[in-house]
């Protein structure tokens, strides 16, 4: 079916097929949902297109009705850049040119659907003569005297004695052996499964791509891609999600959205977020480069998928296109005097100390307590408040889901610049989603950041909302208040848990202050 609804199952149908065939029905002609097919089988790289206009019966096998619907279906085909597109007249019921050529049509000459089918071209033979792409899945070392290197060939061919590359490391060697469980052998081509070994000892993982070294693929972390969304939650830009392209993982953030598209009249649409089955493009931020090919080029190098960090759940898939001017001019800079030395000076240890829970459960109060507390003790902090933020670096953001999302990006990047600085970050923040509160866990190093988790009942928050924010909110005067119209996600595992209904800001400063003895972040 080419309802709408179907996209996303069209999309991972599709994604590794040679050949499309449409099915037309000989009385409706070229329709919506065919136009939205055919438009998706362009975008996923399949090169040879049937148009199979059936119940032609029913047209009396009318010549000029198929000629027109050929027409019309080749015009639109050209517009999306496909080359190879085979009209064919056939009526399912009857058999006409299913399989043998009927009698029915004597002014057709071209194939039957049959014919076409086992004549087209397949991907593979064309892959064959490209370039070497051998992302690695393995490492496999069953000993001290074997490492190999486990994989299947994406494209291209390999033999013992070639000189190749590892993406995106750029270190380079020469095939020694091409290992499989029935012998060595002398060429491996697209589409087998191979450990390769190689003659000099370098540093290769799991996701590094093994090339040809005279034509290498292409390193990149900052990305135009398109995106067909396939989650019920929509897509939200500066939300973080784990990308996988081939056997590499990454940590992608989504920034810009710089269109969405209308798969019927292909007009390019200015949107803010995808939903379900939406297909956009946009820029990803990656957290490392990695290697790869355009889609259009290969579509193992140049597909990818992106999963939920939290829900582990699928939520898109792409291609990316190319890589950004600035993915190849912007580099690290590195610099001498680090977070250590940063922290030396202070003579403590930094950390972030995220403060999350709904509008009035006191995590402003309690941080700002906390602050001062540990300016007594000499300690150099700051404290990142949510009002105030959205005054300066937030002032040209609301609050709808997008939005927040973007709010917590940013302050999250502020915080871990703070943590190199050497300081104790205070961060007080909502923070709604989990995705984000983790997102911001990620910046820093495994036991910097630190989850307190403000908890309090809705009708305690309320009782104490002088700003009558909730009451508001229920009046709907309001929008996407959390607690009310916007979900708020209780932390699952925070480090630290208040119970603002019964510990006072004082109890609950000092709870925190303890929790920093304990992990040694400031002297017990």
């Amino acid at each position: 079916p080419g309802h709408e609804q179907y996209t996303r199952n069209m999309v991972t149908g599709a994604s590794t097929a040679d050949c499309a065939v449409l099915l037309v029905d000989a009385r409706k002609g070229v329709l919506t949902q065919t136009r939205r097919h055919t438009y998706v089988a362009s975008l996923l790289g399949i090169r040879h297109v049937a148009l199979a206009v059936n119940k032609l019966d029913l047209l009396s096998y009318s010549e000029p009705g198929f000629k027109q619907i050929a027409a019309d279906y080749q015009l639109f085909s050209r517009e999306l850049g496909l080359q190879d597109v085979v009209c064919i007249p056939v009526s399912a019921l009857r058999g006409d040119n299913v399989i043998e050529r009927s009698k029915r049509t004597p002014w057709y000459e071209g194939p039957t659907l049959l014919e076409y089918l086992e004549t087209v071209e397949i991907d593979e033979d064309r892959l064959q003569s490209e370039a070497l792409r051998f992302p690695v899945q393995w490492v496999n070392r069953p000993d001290a005297e074997f490492r190999g290197f486990a994989g299947m060939i994406a494209s291209g061919q390999v033999a013992p004695g070639d000189a190749i590359v590892v993406a995106p490391s750029g270190r380079e060697s020469t095939v020694s052996r091409l290992v499989t469980s029935e012998g060595d052998l002398e060429r491996a081509v697209a589409g087998q499964s191979v450990t390769l070994t190689l003659t000099d000892e370098i540093d290769v993982s799991r996701g590094d791509v093994v090339a040809c070294a005279a034509s290498p693929p292409r390193v990149g972390e900052q990305f135009e891609a398109t995106l067909v969304w396939m989650a019920q939650e929509p897509m939200l830009r500066g939300r973080s999600y784990l990308m996988r392209v081939g056997t590499s993982t990454a940590s992608a953030t989504i920034s810009p959205l710089k269109y969405k598209v209308n798969v019927d009249s292909l007009e390019h649409l200015a949107a803010e977020q995808l939903e379900l089955n939406e297909i956009g493009v946009c820029e990803l931020a990656l957290d490392r480069p990695i290697a790869f090919d355009p889609y259009s080029q290969n579509r193992d190098t140049g597909g990818f998928v992106l999963i939920d960090k939290v829900t582990n759940a699928t939520v898109g898939a792409g291609m990316l296109n190319f890589e950004l001017r600035r993915s190849r001019t912007l580099r690290w800079q590195a610099v001498d005097v680090d977070k250590e030395a940063h922290a030396e000076l202070k003579s403590q240890r930094p950390c972030i100390l995220w403060l999350t829970g709904l509008s009035g459960a006191g995590k402003s109060t309690i941080a700002n307590l906390v602050e001062k507390k540990l300016h007594r003790l000499g300690h150099h902090t700051y404290l990142l408040d949510g009002d105030n933020v959205r005054r300066g670096l937030s002032k040209d953001l609301g609050f709808t889901d997008a939005d927040r999302v973007e709010n917590i990006r940013r302050v999250a990047e502020v915080g871990a610049l703070m943590v190199d600085a050497g300081l104790i970050v205070l961060l007080s923040f909502i923070s709604p989603f989990r995705s984000e509160r983790r997102m911001a866990r990620e910046l820093v190093e495994t036991g910097e950041f630190i989850e307190v988790f403000v908890d309090v009942p809705m009708e305690v928050a309320e009782a104490r909302d002088c700003k009558h924010l909730y009451e508001k909110a229920r009046r709907g005067e309001i929008k996407n208040f959390t607690g009310i119209d916007s979900a708020y996600e209780r932390p699952e595992a925070p480090e630290i848990h208040i119970d603002t209904a019964h510990a006072t800001a004082e109890q609950a400063a000092e709870q925190i202050l303890g929790e920093l003895r304990r992990r040694g972040i400031i002297p017990g």
